[in-house]
């Protein structure tokens, strides 16, 4: 059964003695030499979205570029090999996720056998909410075992390539989307969002279909910019359903408004980020 638009989620408006405790601890795990934006991209989002706080974990290698993009999150330098995280990184992220209520991984992390390990081992460990995308997927793909015992919640944000990968069939129809992402939702236990024209979002039972967003945001950063705006809705005490689903709407309709505001050619990440606050808003009960 799909749900309705009527049944979106929403996000209770904040009473006036609210202090930044409240609204969730993020951390947020990736980045790479030259790839230091994803992860940024995803640590700006969360704030953007509301976020109490903000701890970008990243490689030491490029902990002076991730930043200096923005000087409202925290930044945690890891132990680096080849200008990506290391498996000698694995205590650190332990000791910061428990200060964390929700966690996030992959923008940006970059694709070695020491990454498998590492992101196989915390996606089976801790038991903090955690939002998978880009190549942490690719990791998990190979782990299929560790696929299926996640340590805690967990939400998988596949675009299509990604989730052929974890599902481990060669493409996917664009008629039978709901059907394999419910079908891998049940099977690992994880709420499963599959990107693309019309997002599902599903945790094996209950089945959401995203109708905002536009052909603008189909450019590099758009699904990292998702991956910060979901994990901040959790940090918020949203179950990973209704995050998922709040998350692709409001991600979606903040491409809307840039794309209303410069036109959807040339529209870039970045602009998702500008435009989240205006998004969000309509979404405050």
């Amino acid at each position: 059964m799909v749900e309705s638009d009527a049944k979106l989620p929403t996000l209770p408006r904040r009473a006036p003695e609210s202090y930044k405790n409240r609204f969730g601890h993020a951390l947020l795990l990736g980045g790479s030499s030259g790839f230091a934006g994803a992860i940024s991209l995803s640590a700006m989002a969360a704030l953007r979205c509301g976020a109490g706080l903000v701890t970008v974990g990243v490689p030491q290698a490029c902990q002076a570029i991730v930043a200096g993009f923005e000087p409202s999150y925290m930044t945690l330098g890891l132990p680096d090999s080849d200008g990506q995280i290391s498996a000698a990184a694995r205590d650190s992220i332990a000791a910061a996720a428990e200060k964390a209520s929700v966690l996030a991984c992959g923008p940006g992390l970059g694709r070695s056998a020491e990454l498998t390990d590492l992101v196989a081992g915390l996606y089976e460990t801790l038991d903090k909410p955690m939002v998978v995308d880009a190549d942490a997927l690719n990791a998990l793909a190979e782990r299929q075992a560790t696929l299926c015992r996640p340590g805690g919640p967990r939400i998988l944000t596949p675009h299509p390539g990604e989730f052929s990968r974890l599902a481990k069939i060669d493409r996917v129809p664009e008629d039978r989307r709901e059907e394999l992402a419910s079908s891998l939702a049940r099977r690992t236990g994880a709420v499963v969002l599959l990107k693309g024209h019309h997002t599902v979002i599903t945790d094996g039972e209950r089945v959401a279909i995203n109708t905002t967003g536009n052909p603008g945001m189909a450019s590099g950063g758009s699904g990292d910019v998702l991956t910060g705006v979901i994990t901040a809705l959790v940090g918020q005490q949203l179950a990973p359903f209704e995050a998922a689903w709040l998350g692709a709407h409001v991600h979606g309709l903040a491409g809307d408004l840039a794309a209303a505001a410069i036109g959807p050619v040339g529209l870039m990440a970045s602009d998702l980020v500008r435009y989240l606050p205006a998004a969000l808003a309509t979404r405050i009960a």
